[in-house]
């Protein structure tokens, strides 16, 4: 059952060839070419990052994880009891402790874009993932459809062969209803004429 590109697209996605975008042509030649069409998205997107890319994905995933918020406490913890107690009137930054909160407003300054960077990274892989989703849901739908049609294809002969194996056999119980004697007064077959 060989098919083409506009054939499909005419059965199965009741559109034109012309009407079709490339995810659709992509997932259609598969289909014709009986190949599978998922990939790994996750290795293309590693492959193809940058250095800076990479360096703000790790970033933000430090700075989003439970070593960063226990490491961050211990600094804060550090910072004030060192400032407030143990240095008293010596204290490097003394209570309200202005230059920590310096410190904390620029790491926040430079750690928020980071992390909207790798959202927006993400986001466009998420993009990717779900186009990619679509592609194979799209295949599995034909491949599915063409299943129903073989299967749809295989009962109408099945049944056409039945049809005619019924005919068949109507005709030889015929050929047998004539070949037996005529039913006598009781309903019997009686004996046959020999002449």
């Amino acid at each position: 059952m060989t098919r083409s590109v506009e054939d499909l697209a005419r059965r199965w996605l009741k559109r034109h060839p012309s009407a079709l975008g490339a995810t659709e042509q992509r997932v259609l030649e598969s289909a014709v070419a009986r190949s599978p069409i998922a990939r790994d998205t996750s290795h293309d997107y590693r492959a193809n990052r940058t250095v800076g890319e990479r360096l703000a994905d790790a970033v933000a995933a430090f700075g989003g994880s439970w070593p960063f918020i226990i490491w961050f406490g211990v600094l804060m913890v550090l910072w004030t009891v060192g400032n407030a107690w143990l240095l008293g009137r010596q204290a490097f930054d003394p209570y309200p402790f202005i230059f920590l909160n310096l410190v904390l407003s620029m790491l926040a300054a430079i750690q928020a874009p980071i992390i909207m960077m790798s959202q927006n990274r993400q986001a466009r892989r998420d993009r990717i993932d779900a186009a990619h989703d679509y592609e194979v849901n799209l295949k599995a739908e034909i491949e599915i459809m063409a299943l129903h049609e073989k299967l749809d294809e295989m009962r109408h002969l099945e049944l056409i062969g039945m049809r005619d194996d019924l005919a068949r056999l109507a005709i030889r119980i015929e050929e047998l209803a004539q070949r037996l004697p005529p039913p006598d007064d009781e309903g019997r077959a009686g004996p046959r004429d020999s002449g």
